[in-house]
């Protein structure tokens, strides 16, 4: 007994320790620096060019901008293709510790169409990403009141100042350094940017007027550089705390998720009690009641014991979703440890995109055993059918949406669209992967025993009373939604800032709390539901306590209307159809998670309540 409690004590002070850690480690553990000498020339790469005003990135080789030499795309991820991202060379480079005065890099003629396009993005307030050492370039500003140095990641195209619009042609960059203890070589901490609009042939002249560019003139544009080395005062582990620092108000964030947090637990707390004291005194009414007059007439939840367990319509389709949600389910759960244990850091761009993508076509062994133990306990007969829709379902909703949506991307020319190329890849790694997984797990969990409960299902059903307008499917939806979604639309927000701001998202701990508790409160709401539902004499509340957490996932999408039109400043059309139908896609997967808890939570609470009452 006493190992048990000091096992028991040591895994909680671990969790502990995992869920205050915050953003203090970001980096894959055994993973070195990297090391320069002196004189050591290094390539300035560049990621893409965003704006928060529309959702199409481009390539850096989109703009009219300096060619190096020898042009090389860098080989990119899963996760940085799905996400946009095209590494590319710069026509700019450095030498570590050789300061580099103003440099003419090139001049390039721009015609009507290039210029054209500039100004497009200048207004569109498009960013320049560059990257250096895998360290995202960075501007600097002070916050309102002019007391805290912020951070902006990226330069800007350029600048709108009284209707004219000037181009960004002279480059200053800032290199900070620091020098390793035992090796006595140089790592880069630091990179930040200060550009300046210069017009002429010299683009150095820092008292030279700015860079003007006019609708459909023609212009001739010189590009220059400078380079400044300065070492600096953080250690290469803590490099990124400048970006994670200026990416949210750490403060607000903590205040509104523990208020979050006080509330949701307050009112789980208090529907916990109310069911847990209506459940006792129903069960305890109903067998001293038979136990003392045997001419007792059955009223409520307990007249429904010979049909509560009768198997749903359409089990096949609710089976294929149940099956999705718990695929989902387990990745988001696994994304979120890896990303508290510094697996999957902003270090390494796109990997908490492709380790979600691959460890949702993994897990779908996970999907598949429990839609075919729960159809198995439906009496399927056509397991193979139903197997199929498990694997298919979700996954074609999201491939056709997004195959879709892509094509505005390609329309738009945007490096954020998928290339073919990889779409066959991944509908390959589909094929061969998550569809073989998905009916062997099916497989295993159609040969299991069902899952067993004490009540036998009787051959006629009974009529179903008429209910009222509340216990209907969408009004049940739209009152159980809010409780779930009051315990995440705080960190709702700070997500929907991450994708949509192009900020970086860094407390992963506060989201595997905000996982639990969501959990919780849509397996207490479903139960809630299902509850009033059988006290009406109604039994048919397999798709019920589906729906009735699936609503939280309406209240996603409307939180999603209430962000684009108080948070964001999107310009175009297409920008706004892939917003909401992004938006959409992430409600839909939200709904189906949250489903899927709802309906495992009301199983449990059915199977429990049934087994303790006397049934003749």
């Amino acid at each position: 007994k006493q190992w048990y409690q000091r096992r028991v004590r040591g895994m909680l002070c671990v969790l502990l320790s995992l869920l205050l850690s915050g953003v203090s480690s970001f980096y894959v553990p055994l993973i070195a620096p990297v090391e320069y000498s002196r004189g050591q020339t290094i390539e300035i790469k560049s990621t893409q060019v965003e704006s928060v005003h529309t959702e199409l990135p481009f390539s850096y080789r989109k703009l009219p901008y300096c060619l190096p030499t020898k042009e090389i795309n860098y080989a990119e991820n899963l996760g940085e293709v799905l996400h946009g991202s095209r590494i590319v060379n710069t026509a700019y480079t450095v030498n570590v510790m050789q300061t580099t005065p103003c440099t003419k890099v090139c001049e390039v003629d721009l015609g009507e169409k290039e210029v054209n396009k500039l100004i497009d993005l200048i207004e569109k307030d498009y960013d320049v990403h560059m990257v250096l050492d895998n360290l995202p370039v960075a501007r600097k500003y002070s916050s309102p009141d002019g007391q805290i140095e912020l951070y902006h990641r990226g330069h800007k195209v350029g600048q709108v100042y009284k209707d004219n619009v000037y181009l960004y042609n002279n480059f200053r960059f800032k290199i900070k350094y620091h020098v390793g203890a035992i090796t006595g070589k140089f790592r880069i901490t630091g990179f930040e940017v200060e550009s300046n609009s210069h017009a002429g042939a010299d683009s150095c002249t820092k008292d030279g007027t700015p860079l003007l560019l006019t609708k459909d003139k023609p212009a001739k544009v010189t590009f220059s550089y400078s380079v400044d080395w300065e070492e600096g005062t953080i250690a290469w582990a803590s490099r990124w705390d400048t970006y994670l620092t200026s990416a949210t108000n750490s403060q607000i964030h903590w205040f509104s998720i523990i208020n979050s947090l006080i509330i949701v637990l307050f009112l789980s707390g208090l529907l916990a009690m109310i069911m847990v004291r209506a459940l006792r005194r129903d069960i305890a009414a109903y067998n001293l009641d038979e136990e003392m007059d045997d001419t007792y007439e059955e009223t409520g939840w307990k007249l429904l014991h010979g049909d509560v367990m009768r198997p749903p319509n359409f089990c096949t389709n609710l089976v294929a979703l149940i099956g999705s949600g718990v695929q989902l389910g387990a990745t988001a759960l696994a994304c979120i440890v890896l990303s508290v244990l510094g697996m999957l850091s902003p270090a390494s761009r796109g990997s908490l995109i492709g380790a979600g993508v691959s460890l949702f076509f993994f897990f779908g062994v996970i999907g598949g055993y429990y839609s075919g133990r729960l159809y198995r306990t439906f009496k399927g007969m056509a397991w193979k059918r139903a197997a199929f829709l498990t694997a298919t379902l979700y996954p074609g909703l999201i491939s056709s949406a997004c195959f879709i949506l892509n094509f505005l991307l390609w329309h738009a020319g945007s490096s954020g669209a998928v290339p073919f190329s990889y779409m066959c890849a991944l509908l390959a790694f589909w094929v061969c992967v998550s569809l073989p997984l998905v009916f062997i797990g099916f497989f295993f969990g159609f040969r299991k025993q069902p899952y067993e409960y004490s009540v036998r299902t009787n051959k006629i059903p009974r009529p179903i009373p008429s209910q009222l307008w509340y216990m209907r499917t969408g009004p049940s939806m739209l009152l159980a939604g809010i409780l779930p979604f009051g315990a995440v639309f705080i960190e709702l927000y700070f997500i929907f800032s991450a994708i949509w701001e192009n900020q970086i998202y860094t407390l992963f701990s506060f989201l595997f709390l905000v996982y639990v508790i969501l959990v919780i409160c849509c397996a207490e709401i479903a139960v809630v539901i299902v509850y009033f539902q059988l006290c009406t004499e109604n039994y048919r509340w397999w798709w019920k306590s589906f729906f009735s957490a699936a609503g939280t996932g309406l209240y996603v999408f409307a939180y999603g209307i209430f962000f684009y039109y108080t948070k964001l400043d999107i310009v175009d059309f297409t920008s706004t159809v892939l917003y909401f139908g992004y938006t959409a896609l992430m409600s839909i997967t939200f709904g189906i998670f949250t489903g899927s808890v709802g309906f495992f939570a009301s199983f449990l609470f059915v199977r429990y309540v049934y087994s303790a009452v006397k049934i003749d």
